[in-house]
């Protein structure tokens, strides 16, 4: 566990001599403040908390950012190093080449919860100091932000995967922007246009409750969105939940495993991987 450490400290001095965590902390501060500020002004009957709302708004942005920026800084975690000629002299220490994968990987997800962390407590700092007896407000805001961590995790493992399989980091930065594009837009307007053009004749409600775990976006939407009642009724995802019938307790489990599979096939491929 010294190597994994090692290499996870070498990670993330690397993005802040990269400015990695600096640009990736303001990006998320930024547009969190301004979120915040735009919909920290409820209009209507509707009384909820400034922070309740704007946890609603940090997870929107979380689903497109946060994916994002974990392929960002993972796509070349381990090609770059080879095109670079680094891995080679890397591998002439005592260290294999598991610990090489679990060290970016934690040096990489140390960096984007830094960044998220710093980002998102900005802007509840600002919004919810007014709301320090709302135990619900802060409750979902925390898990808003362990579920973002997990979020950019998975997609961490999964620029690790890439980057273990391709040979050129072209080639994985192509297949990383495209898993963005299809978790992110694509898979979300497919199963959409299967709903409807199906009007409930295959996909029945358990396959629906199947198809929304096998996007790792879908699991942090109902994770963050979901656990509480007044978050879940600004977002429209209390109906979604009830229908699917997910709890934390499922939700938990399931994000880990969009973490732990892919991790353990990067490590499974480049482990046999020419050098």
């Amino acid at each position: 566990m010294t190597a994994v450490a090692a290499i996870a400290g070498h990670e993330v001095l690397a993005g802040i001599r990269n400015r990695w965590m600096l640009a990736a902390s303001l990006l998320l501060g930024v547009l969190a403040l301004t979120l915040a500020f735009i919909g920290s002004t409820p209009a209507g009957p509707v009384a909820a908390s400034p922070l309740a709302i704007t946890v609603v708004s940090l997870s929107s942005l979380s689903v497109f950012l946060v994916p994002l920026i974990g392929l960002l800084v993972s796509y070349d975690a381990l090609v770059g190093e080879i095109e670079r000629g680094t891995m080679p002299l890397l591998m002439t220490y005592p260290v294999t080449r598991w610990r090489i994968v679990l060290g970016k990987f934690a040096g990489q997800v140390a960096i984007l919860a830094i960044a998220t962390v710093v980002g998102f407590g900005v802007a509840a700092l600002v919004t919810g100091l007014g709301d320090g007896g709302d135990a619900e407000a802060w409750g979902a805001f925390g898990v808003m932000v362990g579920g973002s961590i997990l979020l950019g995790a998975a997609f961490i493992a999964l620029g690790t995967l890439f980057s273990a399989v391709v040979a050129e980091r072209g080639t994985a930065a192509g297949v990383s922007a495209a898993a963005w594009l299809i978790f992110v837009v694509l898979f979300d307007m497919a199963l959409l246009a299967i709903l409807v053009a199906d009007e409930g004749q295959v996909v029945s409600g358990d396959l629906f409750r199947v198809l929304l775990l096998l996007n790792p976006t879908d699991v942090y939407r109902m994770l963050t969105l979901a656990g509480s009642e007044t978050v879940g009724a600004l977002s429209g995802m209390a109906g979604v939940s009830a229908e699917a019938a997910f709890g934390h307790g499922l939700l938990f489990p399931v994000m880990v495993l969009w973490i732990a599979v892919p991790l353990g096939l990067a490590g499974l491929l480049f482990g046999r991987k020419e050098l």
